[in-house]
Formats: structure tokens, sequence, C-alpha cells
């Protein structure tokens, strides 16, 4: 259903931790120009965390708006309550967006029949289109294949991130769940190879300031042109690790704000880059072409 380079949006700020709106349109604008597939609004990169929900679909709705109909959008709808994840991803259908990534419940580490039941209801409840999103280095919770063959069933449910970084699992789940659901990396460094192997695109953390490279090599790689997209790949290998060196959204949003897209606001208990991190993103950020 999307397909390509699908930018994990970060929620631009002042640096009184308010949402710079004029920063957001900002960003849609740039990604629309450079070819980015889809938009993913209020995920983890953009601080899902820490805005309250009346904040979290504000975004949504803002989102939906200044993106107008000219690129798809995804929202972030997840939560460890089940309750809270359907009075989201209600919010976002009514929003008008055009499908839902829904992240693993975090913290509270429920069984696999426990997250099935999770994801079930929440399509059930509500009929957008709806992603699943496996990070288990960040929610301490793993959705296991066995457990996504089974909700592959659902008609709404068409996809699932899968930010493990494991190709094995990611081949798994796409010979158990075939045309059924579409496999998506959440993991820049390897989403070349899911790619190459047949999935359908990559939810990125490095399109936030590369959209057109990342367009470019997502679209290769799905093509199956290895050669095309190992160099378009390639200029973006330092990004994709330097882009991690601290909690993200950490070093990306202090990359576009040294890129002059964004002001510099994060939200506590996130933390401005660390000093000693910012000249190598600088010199990452020179060496792709992205500064001058």
């Amino acid at each position: 259903m999307f397909h390509g380079s699908m930018v994990a949006l970060i929620t631009p700020m002042h640096e009184d931790g308010a949402i710079d709106e004029d920063g957001l349109q900002r960003l849609i604008d740039w990604h629309v120009e450079n070819h980015t597939d889809a938009i993913v609004t209020v995920g983890t990169t953009g601080e899902s965390a820490t805005l309250d929900e009346d904040e979290h679909c504000h975004v949504i709705r803002r989102t939906v708006e200044m993106a107008a109909g000219r690129v798809p959008v995804i929202a972030g709808t997840g939560a460890n309550s089940t309750r809270e994840a359907i009075d989201l991803t209600r919010c976002a259908q009514q929003a008008g967006a055009d499908a839902c990534l829904l992240v693993t419940p975090y913290y509270n580490k429920p069984t696999q029949e426990g997250l099935y039941r999770h994801f079930m209801a929440v399509a059930e409840a509500v009929p957008v289109p709806q992603i699943l999103y496996n990070v288990p280095g960040r929610t301490a919770c793993d959705l296991l294949p066995e457990t996504v063959e089974r909700l592959a069933t659902r008609s709404n449910i068409v996809g699932i991130k899968e930010a493990t970084g494991d190709m094995e699992r990611a081949g798994d789940i796409m010979k158990r769940c075939g045309e059924r659901l579409d496999v998506y990396s959440g993991d820049d460094a390897t989403a070349m190879e899911l790619m190459l192997i047949g999935g359908k695109g990559n939810i990125s953390v490095t399109a936030n300031v590369a959209p057109a490279e990342m367009h470019a090599m997502c679209a290769a790689a799905i093509a199956g042109d290895r050669d095309a997209a190992v160099a378009a790949n390639q200029p973006l290998e330092e990004l994709h690790r330097v882009l991690f060196v601290e909690s993200n959204p950490i070093p990306v949003k202090w990359a576009l704000h040294e890129m002059g897209m964004v002001s510099p606001g994060i939200r506590l208990p996130m933390t401005p880059l660390a000093e000693e991190f910012r000249e190598p993103l600088r010199q990452a950020l020179r060496r792709a072409g992205l500064i001058g």
C-alpha cells in the first residue's frame, strides 16, 4: 500500500518546547519537493512520548492539513494502553491520515497473546489501514513472526515496521505473510538489504536530513537494482551511524537545526546533542553534501 522512503518526521519545537508549526510546514514542503514517499508523523522520532494526547492529535491534524494530499500521511498512534491507542487511532482517522503506525505496547511487557489481542482490538475498533511497529530495543517487547502472521489475517493490518535489523526475521515474516502484509525497515543501517530481499520501504530517520538521497536508494532497492542501491546508499552510511550516537531524535534534531531547517527545541527528558558529538555529525553532513 505504501512503498519507498517514508520519513519518520521530527516534531519541530521552539527552544521553550512549544511546537513550531512554521517549521513543520517548512519540513513537509521540503519533503514533497524532494520526493519523500510518505510522511510518518508523531512516531518515536516525532517525540510522541513527550506530547500529551491533545498535542498528539493536533500535530496529526496539522500534518494532514499541511501535506494537503501531496504525500500520504501515516500517523503514529501506538500506546501501551489499548484504550489510548484506539483513541489516538480514531483521532488520526478523523483527521484524514492515510494510515496509522502502532508501536508494540512498551514497559508493561505483554505476552504474545496480549499483543495479538491489543492490535486486533485497535484494528476492529478503527477501520483505517494500520502498520505494526516492532522495536524491542526501545519497548522491551518483541512481536514475534508467528504473532505477525496471525495479525496479517485482518484486512486493515497492512504492514509491519520491523526495526530489529535482523534480515532472517524479516525474511521469515515475508515468507509467513506473503502478499497480505508489507514489510518495512525501521533500521536505516540495514534498510537497503531488507528492501533487496523483498521489503517495500524504509521508515527512516536519515530521510529527515537526506530526503532525495533516501528516495533514490529506496527506489533502486525495491526495484532490485543492487548496484544502484549500493551507489545511492554509500554516501549515507556514515549518517545512518552518527544519527544514533545518542538516543533518537537527539542527533537528527540537532542536524536539522545545523542545516537551518528548524529551531533547536527538544523536550525533556531528551536533551540537546552533547558537544562531543557535534563536530563528527557536522562533518558527516558535510561529507554527504548536505551542508557547506
